[in-house]
């Protein structure tokens, strides 16, 4: 698999790294989640040369995840800002986040408390089930082929689905 044919693939994992999945876009969207919106805001906090961050910017706009907006007619300047498929990456932030707080933060904890603005408490994000609302633990979820699944790599080990995983471990005990 070649990094500039990941959209291209039939995964969602795949087709979300093409379009997030490189240090200077996670970077930047941690920074529109901080309210940042200006480029010459986020090339100093970043300390990202003009090139990389215009392209990632760009590729941002492209893929419909921020929307430049002029903030500034002469010289015309914009801002950029998260759109709903772009704020729909929120709980990824976050969960990012609350994973860089369990375990990158040290002895001094993690750099940034989040609260809830309904309740006023400070929390940790968590997956719940949309249908129950319980809590998701990996070890309580499992994944069956969906309607436009046909690529055997990205399926599960253990499915329905003749794959050459399974189909070489079947011969094999056979």
């Amino acid at each position: 698999m070649r990094w500039n044919e990941l959209s291209e693939e039939n995964c969602s994992m795949a087709r979300t790294i093409s379009v997030i999945g490189d240090r200077w876009t996670l970077l930047i969207l941690r920074d529109c989640f901080l309210r940042v919106r200006r480029f010459e805001d986020f090339q100093e906090r970043l300390g990202i040369t003009r090139p990389i961050l215009a392209n990632r910017l760009k590729k941002l706009v492209d893929e419909f995840v921020l929307v430049k907006v002029p903030y500034q007619q002469r010289p015309r300047r914009y801002e950029y800002r998260l759109t709903q498929k772009g704020l729909a990456l929120y709980p990824i932030v976050m969960a990012i986040v609350h994973w860089g707080d369990v375990y990158m933060a040290g002895k001094k904890g993690r750099p940034l408390v989040h609260t809830h603005d309904l309740c006023g408490k400070a929390f940790d994000p968590m997956m719940v089930c949309s249908e129950c609302g319980e809590q998701l633990s990996p070890k309580q979820v499992h994944v069956r082929p969906g309607p436009s699944a046909k690529d055997p790599r990205h399926l599960p080990l253990e499915t329905d689905l003749p794959g050459p995983r399974r189909l070489a471990k079947e011969k094999a005990a056979s």
